[in-house]
């Protein structure tokens, strides 16, 4: 093996890395605020997509979990803007609370997809790319019922 062909497998693992603890972050952080909005939104259609993208966010959270461990990728805990973030939903009085939750998790489901396209562009990894296939196309469903729901309440 040449030093540049290291160098370059080194690149994709540290891509793969960035990508498990980026992703697992960002869905803690969805899963915390779809938690808080179950709790505090009178607004039915709210809860049931809060569910929706927390049971979604729980298993893609599980998958990339199980693939870091194997890869002996450890994910860091979530960060202080995660926490930042979440306070700024907690204290949303509730006039403001369903629009604050919407475009929170309308940012974080952009956020999350970019990443996942992003992997499977940058990556050959069979296990990664068939985890983005499988994941990609509901993250874009919950975002178009999202800005839906967004739409509806404007």
């Amino acid at each position: 093996m040449k030093k540049n062909e290291t160098f370059t497998k080194n690149e994709e693992e540290e891509t793969v890395a960035f990508f498990f603890v980026e992703t697992a972050n960002i869905g803690k952080k969805i899963i915390s605020k779809s938690q808080i909005a179950q709790e505090k939104s009178s607004d039915n259609s709210i809860v049931i997509l809060g569910k929706k993208i927390q049971r979604h966010q729980n298993r893609l959270l599980q998958e990339i979990t199980e693939l870091a461990n194997k890869k002996l990728i450890i994910i860091s805990e979530i960060n202080a803007a995660h926490r930042r973030d979440t306070y700024d939903l907690i204290t949303a009085n509730s006039a403001d609370f369903n629009r604050v939750y919407l475009n929170s998790m309308k940012e974080c489901l952009k956020q999350q997809i970019k990443l996942l396209e992003s992997v499977s562009k940058e990556t050959n990894d069979k296990i990664i790319l068939k985890l983005v296939l499988k994941y990609l196309p509901e993250q874009f469903n919950l975002l178009r019922e999202t800005e839906s729901i967004i739409t509806e309440k404007n």
